[in-house]
């Protein structure tokens, strides 16, 4: 058993608290990624398992036991960060083999276990260079087998991709994915890209000042967010708020605007006549004639081409809104248009506590 338990976790840095009364459970064998903006304690909440930060309160379990008072080096843990952290002065295998001999292993051993990891990371014609001859998907190759080596219960990453290109990192994330597989261990990845947690995790803990806003599937975070933080943060473009009115048991209206649900959501929560959140991504509109009794009617601005697709920015409610269309739809800066949203995929929220109807 690799799971990973926190009960009550606080963390303060002075007067200023970080982690507040967090409680997770990370099952046996999952891929878990922890994902928020910069400061929401993601980070932090990493180095607390691996025993890098004391805690003011709670309990840190792994393979079912408390481990608050046990070294870093004792929690059966490795850490890949962000940086690498490899030794420059040594070669590849003198990296990965360093902790291997601070355990006083067998000679024999350790080349064993070196070649057979350098062999599944592709590493092995590189084991006599150091680090400065390598690329940085190398150098990220050889940070990942410096911790394969040790057979760890849990892999622990600190965002271990986030200095690398574009092309390298989508290559890294189908990597990564794939030795998680092979080795069959628990896995705890810290990103603040919501690729990269929607791509690689089994299940995701959004986090926000500290606190746990959903832990879910990467569908349930997309389509069924637990409230308008989660809701904002993931996805990109990012979700379009809009404040409307409830004036039946199917439609909501906003200026001169109204837009159809063909759920029972209304009815359900009661929401007739009340004012709330619409939640609706830019992929769930489409273009609509401006007659149409079930449109939002806007002026494009900016029109970004990504090749297959366009993404149509404007205003409504002074806010900056989105719509993604195919790339083959004619659209150009000042054009009036009226988008007719995907009636089975509209989101409510409560204006106050911002949690959404269910």
């Amino acid at each position: 058993m690799s799971s990973v338990v926190l009960k009550n976790i606080s963390k303060s840095y002075g007067k200023v608290s970080v982690i507040k009364d967090l409680n997770l459970e990370i099952r046996d064998k999952e891929f878990m990624v922890f994902v928020g903006p910069s400061g929401c304690g993601k980070s932090t909440l990493l180095r607390i398992i691996a025993g890098l930060e004391d805690i003011q309160g709670g309990e840190v379990y792994i393979d079912e036991k408390v481990v608050n008072n046990l070294h870093p080096k004792d929690r059966d843990i490795a850490m890949v960060f962000q940086n690498y952290a490899l030794y420059p002065h040594m070669s590849v295998y003198e990296n990965m083999a360093f902790a291997l001999k601070i355990r006083k292993m067998d000679k024999n051993l350790i080349r064993e276990k070196i070649e057979n990891v350098a062999k599944s990371l592709n590493l092995t014609e590189y084991l006599n260079r150091k680090p400065k001859e390598l690329s940085g998907g190398q150098k990220q190759r050889v940070a990942l087998g410096r911790a394969m080596v040790r057979e760890p219960k849990v892999f622990l990453m600190d965002e271990p991709l986030s200095n690398l290109d574009a092309k390298l990192r989508v290559q890294m994330r189908s990597e990564i994915r794939s030795l998680h597989k092979k080795l069959d261990t628990t896995f705890i990845y810290v990103t603040h890209d919501q690729v990269e947690a929607l791509t690689m995790g089994d299940r995701i803990t959004v986090l926000n000042r500290g606190e746990i806003q959903q832990v879910a599937t990467p569908d349930e975070i997309y389509n069924y967010p637990e409230n308008m933080f989660v809701a904002g943060f993931i996805g990109s473009p990012q979700m379009n708020f809009i404040k409307v009115k409830v004036v039946s048991e199917n439609s909501l209206s906003f200026g001169d605007n109204t837009i159809y649900l063909s759920s029972d959501l209304i009815k359900r929560n009661n929401l007739l006549g009340k004012e709330v959140i619409a939640g609706i991504r830019p992929e769930h509109l489409s273009l609509s004639e401006c007659s149409s009794s079930n449109k939002i009617e806007i002026t494009a601005g900016m029109v970004e081409m990504l090749g297959s697709e366009k993404i149509v920015h404007f205003e409504l409610q002074n806010h900056d809104m989105s719509a993604k269309l195919p790339a083959s739809v004619m659209v150009a800066y000042g054009d009036k248009l009226c988008f007719s949203p995907d009636d089975n995929k509209i989101l409510l929220f409560d204006k106050e506590s911002q949690k959404r109807y269910r």
